[in-house]
């Protein structure tokens, strides 16, 4: 099963600029400016349960996340509108941006052929990698379980 180039640990992070749910824009590079570690993470699709569940895990650990020095980002191909919904109906404080082209997704990998239910489709590959203040990855990791990674990720990180 071949897929697209991944990245690996000390590689630069791509930087990208997205549009957010909320008709703003964030660029990566500028976050890393403001002395900030970036957690990245691509989901498949918006409104749905595993989408959802570790949209909410990510949430519900932003405080702590954010007092390590950590700013969080979820990217999908969905559009801001849907988006702003899922952030609404989901009560999501996290930041939430669009990739409908799928240039962040390519940059990184996390785009290509996957498995699902036992068969090869293609698809987004479910992502997260942590982006230390250099612009350099810190953490790489795909085909990740929606429930149960932001718990193991945080103690990867240490972060209580």
């Amino acid at each position: 099963m071949s897929g697209p180039a991944r990245l690996e640990v000390g590689d630069t992070a791509p930087d990208f600029t997205l549009a957010t749910d909320s008709e703003g824009e964030v660029n990566l590079y500028d976050l890393l400016k403001e002395g900030k570690k970036v957690i990245v993470y691509f989901y498949p699709a918006a409104m749905t349960p595993g989408c959802a569940t570790q949209a909410c895990d990510f949430t519900d650990s932003l405080d702590s996340l954010q007092a390590a020095g950590f700013t969080v980002l979820g990217i999908s191909k969905d559009a801001p509108s849907k988006l702003a919904k899922f952030r609404e109906r989901d009560g999501l404080t996290i930041t939430l941006l669009s990739d409908p082209e799928l240039v962040a997704h390519d940059a990184y990998g996390t785009f290509g052929e996957k498995k699902l239910y036992g068969k090869i489709v293609e698809g987004v590959i479910r992502s997260t990698f942590v982006v230390g203040e250099d612009g350099k990855i810190e953490v790489a990791q795909y085909n990740v379980k929606a429930t149960g990674h932001v718990a193991k990720l945080r103690k990867e990180l240490g972060v209580a």
